[in-house]
């Protein structure tokens, strides 16, 4: 996934997180912002230690973002949202990650549900 598809700085992070536009399931917590003059989606990723040390955390990451890059045709476009892991996700398999996931997703209103 190309860097211009995700929120890095602080700021815009901290933007999204305050909006308390959430959904969750046991795995995920979605935040969504609408950003109507947005021409494509930009998603930021959050991963605590309670996951685990930086490796587990870090293949952690690299799961939602190849996730997210498999379900990006289907993503709605114009909106920022944020990916925050709970502990639960920590050893689940690629599959399972994308599963949970979707899940997530369609529950925040952001995947189509075909």
């Amino acid at each position: 996934m190309r860097k211009s598809y995700r929120v890095k700085k602080e700021a815009d992070f901290q933007q999204v997180f305050e909006t308390r536009n959430s959904y969750a399931n046991r795995q995920f917590v979605i935040y969504v912002l609408d950003k109507p003059a947005q021409p494509h989606f930009r998603v930021g990723i959050s991963v605590g230690k309670k996951i685990g040390n930086a490796v587990a955390r870090n293949w952690v990451k690299r799961r939602i973002r190849q996730s997210i890059t498999e379900l990006k045709p289907q993503l709605k476009q114009d909106v920022d949202f944020l990916v925050i892991a709970r502990p639960t996700i920590a050893g689940k398999s690629q599959a399972e990650t994308k599963a949970y996931l979707s899940h997530a997703l369609k529950l925040a209103h952001l995947l189509d549900n075909d």
